[in-house]
């Protein structure tokens, strides 16, 4: 009870604030727009944190020519989540984020942040701050001006911009170059600079555009970890856009794969990986990708096979008793996948089934220091569906290095010590416990 004296209280207290403050717009005290920063800057949780959650209802962008950008997109952002949305250029992942800031319309479905609806909210009442690829910095300003510009237009007063900037300098680490242009700057603190800006503004929610892609590959890796450091200091609630499979794995609360404007599966990223929804995601997720090839079922009556071109692996009966679905598909053609990390060298296992082993040759040897990537060929013919095309296509793989040739191209992960080399016989240990398998004519994963 005490507590909820105390909530009262604070209500009472807000309430009576803000009236006094109305009544300052009135009196011509008060600019108008500085009362709407105040308005939307005094939704907060217990520990002053913003809130904000992201609710997209069936969103849809349809441009005039009859083009379908976005189609039916759902999703629940929750307050202080990092939500990641990946996928290949072209697949509406830059639309969506448009049309939760109001630079694109929505053509149907509704969006709300926080509690209100926002379809026909303008951009700049809609409480977030963006952060796209190109930093658009004011070259002749300084970095203090950079940053503090909007709070500037907005009429905050001088002793506030300051506090805010120079907080928000300490938290990137930006104190020592306040007063320099951004042309004295290097990539990465350029991209700090235009996150400082956003921050000032306190807002509800980030919207971050592919923010990293104009960085060298080093800088990226660091800024990465810097964002998503920031993100959990700041509770931020964040969406994050960005065709980079590896930015959305290593920095999302959940990441949410989109192809073609329409949303594939949405889920923690270990999640992803390991339980991919359909081909695409397959295919899309992982670096190497998962290697997918057709196969057949077949069982014996005391052993479940998957055959691969003139190989068979016996499936992991744990496995079985899980997919009862797979029962359906004894004789009958399937895609299979195997993720590089599945496999190892028989020679640094200590313990590998002759029924849970393939053979090959080596075509390629690429040690990476903490692993080795190997590459050699199945006789398995390889699936290239449309789905598993366009994920090749969307993570940067040549479709034509799908096939071997007389079968399909196949990379696997192996330990360190293993001694391979370019034309050896390769004895390889399959995990038929993480067997993938998918139904070739929706692409879906086979599970229950």
């Amino acid at each position: 009870s005490s507590t909820r004296a105390g909530q009262n209280d604070d209500s009472r207290s807000t309430n009576s604030a803000m009236a006094g403050a109305y009544l300052r717009v009135i009196c011509g005290l008060l600019d108008p727009e500085r009362l709407r920063l105040e308005t939307l800057t005094s939704r907060r949780d217990p520990r002053g944190n913003r809130m904000a959650e992201v609710v997209l209802d069936q969103i849809s962008k349809v441009y005039d020519n009859g083009f379908a950008a976005v189609t039916d997109l759902s999703l629940d952002i929750a307050d202080g989540e990092f939500l990641v949305l990946v996928g290949p250029s072209g697949c509406g992942k830059s639309t969506a984020l448009r049309m939760i800031a109001g630079l694109e319309t929505i053509s149907s479905g509704k969006m709300m942040i926080g509690d209100r609806v926002v379809n026909d909210v303008q951009p700049k009442d809609r409480d977030i701050a963006m952060v796209f690829q190109n930093y658009a910095l004011y070259p002749h300003m300084t970095v203090y001006d950079n940053i503090g510009f909007a709070l500037k237009l907005a009429k905050v007063p001088r002793g506030e911009i300051k506090k805010r900037v120079d907080n928000a300098a300490r938290i990137l680490e930006l104190t020592e170059n306040l007063d320099k242009k951004p042309g004295q700057l290097s990539g990465g603190q350029r991209q700090r600079v235009a996150m400082g800006r956003a921050i000032v503004r306190d807002p509800s929610c980030f919207l971050m555009d592919e923010p990293l892609s104009n960085l060298d590959a080093k800088l990226r890796v660091q800024m990465r970890a810097e964002i998503a450091a920031l993100q959990r200091e700041l509770g931020v609630t964040t969406f994050y856009v960005t065709h980079d499979q590896v930015e959305a794995m290593t920095m999302g609360d959940r990441v949410a794969v989109i192809k073609r404007g329409i949303l594939q599966q949405v889920a923690a990223p270990q999640e992803l990986y390991d339980h991919p929804d359909n081909l695409f995601v397959a295919g899309f997720i992982g670096s190497p990708s998962m290697n997918l090839m057709n196969a057949t079922l077949r069982h014996n009556g005391t052993a479940t096979t998957v055959e691969l071109g003139t190989q068979s692996l016996e499936v992991d009966e744990e496995l079985v008793a899980e997919r009862p679905a797979l029962q359906n598909y004894i004789d009958k053609p399937i895609a299979v996948g195997i993720r590089p990390e599945d496999m190892e060298d028989v020679a640094v296992v200590s313990h590998a089934p002759e029924s849970r082993r393939l053979r090959s040759e080596a075509t390629l040897v690429e040690a990476l220091g903490s692993d080795v990537l190997v590459h050699f060929n199945l006789d398995a013919e390889p699936v290239l569906t449309q789905e598993v095309l366009e994920a090749a296509e969307g993570a940067g793989e040549e479709v034509a290095d799908l096939a071997g040739g007389e079968g399909t191209h196949t990379v696997a992960r192996f330990n360190p010590r293993s001694r391979v080399g370019i034309g050896d016989t390769l004895d390889i240990a399959v995990d038929t416990h993480r067997l993938h398998f998918f139904d070739l004519d929706s692409g879906l994963a086979i599970r229950s």
